[in-house]
């Protein structure tokens, strides 16, 4: 019978080290490294918006006020499977976390290999 890492006495340590062996076993191999990479770069928007706004040490009503407008609009903005974001709307919130982020925006042709695989160029 398999035990669970929690009767096991493993620590968060311990878990993490777990999780970083079998991820790098997993890179080795090229065709899982190659969707692993392609796959990767497609952080969702709204996360992006609520790691950068955590980052900067922000609440949503922070970043609301700075934008004059209610905390709920950031909570929709920071939704995930929004959709509707504007380009104004997406400059006005990085410009309110503050000097230290930017907007960056890329278009990348995707490629498709011999293998069957897909990489960004």
């Amino acid at each position: 019978m398999n035990k669970t890492m929690a009767e096991q006495n493993y620590t968060q340590k311990d878990g993490r080290r777990l999780f970083e062996e079998d991820k790098a076993r997993a890179l080795a191999d090229p065709q899982f490294r190659a969707i692993y990479e392609v796959e990767s770069s497609k952080k969702e928007l709204w996360l992006q918006l609520v790691e950068a706004r955590q980052a900067a040490g922000l609440t949503q009503e922070e970043i609301a006020k700075r934008l004059g407008v209610s905390q709920a609009q950031v909570a929709r903005i920071e939704k995930r499977g929004y959709e509707a974001y504007t380009l104004r709307t997406l400059q006005r919130y990085v410009e309110a976390l503050g000097n230290q982020f930017t907007l960056a925006i890329a278009v990348q042709r995707v490629n498709t290999n011999t293998s069957g695989s897909s990489t960004a160029s």
